[in-house]
């Protein structure tokens, strides 16, 4: 056990027994929905529309993930050990250095970030991370390029809807395109607190 968990687990230990949640609110889901948002022929056409007007980009294979990286020069990288075979060891073959470890001390040095997503929401283009699920949470947040890779059966039509699958989970994070934030002039600038490219890639 590492400093930083025994240094957690005492802390938890310590805490007072967790009291029951509050149930959320109730609401009526068809009042909440941005229906112009919600056209498209499937739920990945509008998911991809919505999350590339926020400057997202969408993807559907790992060679068309690999010919980003490649042509960026984003040589460097880790990936979720669970991935590996499923991108890692393929991006690895084109010529990237993947790892699976994420070395915080060297956090500058990698380029790029693969986590697994949990969901995605078509209606306003967000991929969704539960960080029960989230092998490494810096590795989703330091590099420049993050890329959240999902399966087509989890991706959710509506944000009530996705609000209903929140579960248990204390920590739950939208990625809505690439990090934004802006200054009291209003101007938005991407790419500051968190990731300036982010990436959904869909595997079937």
């Amino acid at each position: 056990m590492s400093s930083r968990d025994e240094i957690f687990s005492r802390i938890r230990k310590a805490l007072p027994p967790e009291e029951e949640r509050p149930k959320r609110p109730e609401f009526v889901n068809g009042d909440l929905l941005s229906r112009p948002r919600l056209e498209g022929s499937s739920l990945w056409d509008t998911f991809k529309r919505n999350f590339e007007a926020v400057n997202g980009r969408a993807m559907e294979s790992v060679g068309a993930l690999a010919d980003f990286l490649l042509e960026r020069e984003f040589s460097t990288g880790y990936c979720d050990p669970r991935l590996m075979d499923r991108v890692g060891s393929p991006l690895a073959e084109r010529g990237l250095q993947v790892e699976t470890v994420f070395e915080r001390s060297r956090y500058d040095d990698y380029q790029f970030g693969i986590t697994r997503a949990t969901g995605a929401i078509a209606e306003s283009g967000s991929l969704i991370f539960d960080d029960e699920s989230t092998s490494d949470r810096l590795a989703a947040l330091s590099p420049w390029v993050h890329v959240g890779l999902l399966e087509r059966h989890e991706l959710i039509r509506s944000i009530p809807e996705a609000v209903d699958r929140f579960g248990a989970s204390s920590n739950i994070v939208w990625a809505t395109g690439p990090s934004k934030t802006a200054d009291v002039e209003g101007i938005l600038i991407e790419g500051v607190h968190g990731p300036g490219e982010e990436i959904a890639l869909l595997l079937e």
